[in-house]
């Protein structure tokens, strides 16, 4: 009677695991970008340690505020340069390699059946490979950094049930809001959710990891497809070790459930400030926008740059429009089959794998009264510069109000 979340942990902590109960479970890999890992760092000195418990399975990615924005975050990536190579940790993704939730699964770190923490709430991404990926906080990471190990309450599960043939410009990004939308910001607070159904079965790998990179936006500790063909065709020569997949039992308990009709679903909106705010993009089409944003580590993969591409190829963008890929692996692939070109030649401005403005520290943040029409995963007040309107939607829909200069449902364009 099992969850994958219960199954995940019962391997880590060597024992059964049952919902609500608090154990201390061993982490198979552990994550801090630019922005926590100096705070981790800091605690992890503060306890009088020298040395990591696995340096191999430490991965540090700088992505939050690449190239340093400032002298003070130059000398911070400075310290951090240092303290990584003190350390021996081989698995360091320095400047413009990209964002720490697409870097790991590119690089096989998330895998079936591990346990994958980050200290990055974002980090449930991992949980499109059948792993169970949550997010800390950086002083959780430091004891994670000195023993490998952490306590954790495990999560219930939430059972989201999704079927139907998404519709044309329709994506995973749309069924993702209209999810969070019918959970609510809260609905899924320190609990796991379960994704199940024709249309998750249906998504890509990048539609898996958009799907799951939101799952915090509901308030869920971890958002976990479970692994399939799909899962194993891409871990297939990139996987960093062995790994075995993990499935709930038939009569696991669920502490809710969700359906989703996919079929009829409509490009989904998030409108400011809350990301549960979700509505069909026919009820804030016609809103101005300043500016397009078309990246971040919930839509800034290959798939989602050519969604793009596809509408804006040979016409010209109406506003300022950035696109920023998830890696460089991503804008390398995007270059070679001449998506980043029809997206340059459509007055789009191309930038450095990262986070970009998503977090509004770098790279293309809105002033006050500006309004964003984004491909990333919050629009909270500020988020993206004091006194700015984020709107949350597909790259299809940023794409075609990229077009007009007015949110624009895509399938009219």
């Amino acid at each position: 009677m099992s969850t994958i979340s219960e199954k995940i942990f019962s391997r880590a902590s060597g024992k059964e695991a049952k919902a609500n109960e608090f154990i201390m479970a061993n982490v198979d890999y552990a994550m801090a970008h630019d922005g926590t890992s100096v705070l981790a760092v800091r605690s992890f000195k503060k306890m009088g340690l020298e040395k990591v418990w696995d340096p191999k399975r430490i991965v540090i990615p700088f992505d939050h505020l690449t190239p340093a924005n400032t002298e003070t975050t130059a000398a911070l990536h400075h310290d951090i340069r240092e303290w990584i190579a003190e350390q021996g940790i081989p698995n360091f993704f320095d400047v413009g390699e990209g964002i720490c939730h697409q870097v790991l699964p590119e690089n096989g770190f998330a895998m079936p059946g591990k346990l994958v923490v980050g200290a990055d709430s974002h980090s449930c991404t991992y949980g499109a490979f059948g792993a169970f990926g949550t997010g800390v906080g950086a002083t959780d990471m430091s004891e994670i950094f000195a023993a490998g190990k952490l306590w954790f309450k495990v999560p219930e599960t939430i059972k989201v049930t999704a079927r139907g043939k998404l519709g044309k410009h329709v994506l995973a990004k749309d069924m993702t809001l209209k999810t969070i939308g019918t959970v609510g910001a809260a609905g899924a607070t320190y609990k796991a959710a379960e994704f199940y159904g024709d249309t998750i079965t249906d998504l890509s790998i990048s539609g898996r990891m958009t799907l799951c990179n939101m799952a915090i936006e509901m308030g869920g500790k971890a958002g976990i497809v479970p692994p399939d063909k799909k899962t194993f065709d891409f871990l297939e020569g990139r996987a960093v070790e062995e790994y075995e997949p993990v499935y709930a039992d038939e009569d696991a308990e669920y502490c809710a459930e969700y359906d989703i009709d996919g079929a009829d679903l409509e490009p989904q909106v998030a409108r400011p400030h809350q990301v549960d705010n979700v509505c069909d993009v026919m009820e804030v089409a016609g809103t101005k926008v300043d500016q397009v944003f078309i990246g971040t580590c919930t839509n800034g993969r290959l798939e989602d740059l050519e969604v793009a591409a596809d509408l804006l190829k040979g016409e010209k963008v109406a506003v300022r429009t950035l696109v920023i890929p998830a890696s460089r692996s991503v804008m390398i692939e995007a270059i070679r089959n001449g998506t980043a070109e029809l997206l340059l030649e459509a007055g789009a401005t191309l930038g450095t794998p990262g986070c970009g403005p998503c977090l509004g520290g770098h790279m293309g943040v809105i002033g006050e009264g500006e309004v964003c029409i984004s491909t990333a995963n919050r629009n909270f007040r500020g988020r993206m510069g004091t006194g700015g309107q984020i709107y949350l939607g597909s790259p299809a829909t940023a794409a075609a109000s990229a077009l007009t200069g007015e949110i624009t449902d895509p399938r009219t364009v």
